[in-house]
């Protein structure tokens, strides 16, 4: 099967199982990130007392663990989450928001790599290159840096770890370290509304739930959230009304967009090692 054809299965498969996605996740983004999965057609589930949370991930299709708004508390959470989870085998996403402007967030990321080992990381590039990088700074979310400037990093990261890893902007790239996907989908407003990098994690968590390769899976997740916002900003010039009108195309888009938008997929075997 093609990779578009595994895009348009994955989605129809989400639609057809429901998957629970597990969010720990900043408290900012919980509503939008709630529609996001239900509007996709998974069922989200927003817990982080550390008094249950390994039990809500063991119950999981996948887990999103999302540093935007830490604390001690939820610190914990996440790791306990994120074992509970990779002892069943369930896919864990993480989403390392600002990593590079606190000691906390990026001390906290590298150590959930290192000891939950994710199944994805995405973030934009300033946040892939803090996770190697001491000297990068960003600002909160904001990315300070191309996707190409962490292109490599992001590769060397997958190898390293195992880990997918996609690095959002103008164009994603997606890599496993073997394999690098390039993905133009999307609209500026994205950039113009809160909390639009944890929809996309929370798309791909969606997507691992019922498709077996991480890389494919986190392919989908872009794309589907990619053109997601193309269909949203055709109506409407404005972030306020293109957030409802994103939950929309979420529910809206079909077969017939995504294999559309697929004819500008790019899927490259890494020849050289990093």
């Amino acid at each position: 099967m093609s990779t578009t054809e595994k895009i348009v299965a994955g989605l129809r498969t989400v639609r057809e199982r429901h998957p629970l996605v597990h969010n720990i996740t900043n408290y900012v983004v919980m509503n939008c990130t709630a529609n996001t999965l239900l509007a996709l057609g998974a069922s989200p589930v927003m817990a982080h007392a550390v008094e249950e949370v390994e039990e809500m991930a063991a119950l999981s299709g996948a887990v999103v663990l999302n540093i935007g708004t830490l604390s001690t508390p939820w610190i914990e959470a996440m790791f306990r989450a994120g074992h509970a989870a990779r002892a069943k085998g369930i896919p864990v996403i993480l989403d390392p928001v600002g990593a590079g402007t606190t000691t906390l967030r990026t001390e906290t990321a590298r150590r959930l790599i290192r000891e939950v080992r994710p199944t994805v990381i995405r973030g934009n590039a300033s946040e892939i290159l803090a996770l190697r990088d001491s000297d990068i700074q960003t600002r909160d979310a904001d990315s300070r840096h191309t996707v190409g400037q962490a292109h490599e990093t992001a590769r060397r990261i997958a190898l390293d770890t195992g880990a997918v890893v996609a690095v959002t902007g103008p164009e994603d790239h997606v890599t496993d370290g073997t394999r690098t996907a390039y993905i133009r989908a999307g609209h500026p407003l994205l950039t113009r509304i809160t909390g639009s990098g944890s929809m996309v994690a929370a798309t791909i968590a969606a997507l691992c739930a019922v498709e077996p390769d991480p890389f494919t899976a986190t392919v989908a997740g872009l794309l589907i959230f990619g053109v997601a916002g193309e269909m949203a900003a055709a109506d409407t010039p404005r972030p306020g009304t293109f957030m409802a009108r994103l939950i929309d195309a979420l529910d809206e888009i079909d077969d017939r967009d995504l294999r559309r938008a697929a004819r500008g997929l790019r899927v490259e075997e890494c020849r050289e090692p990093a």
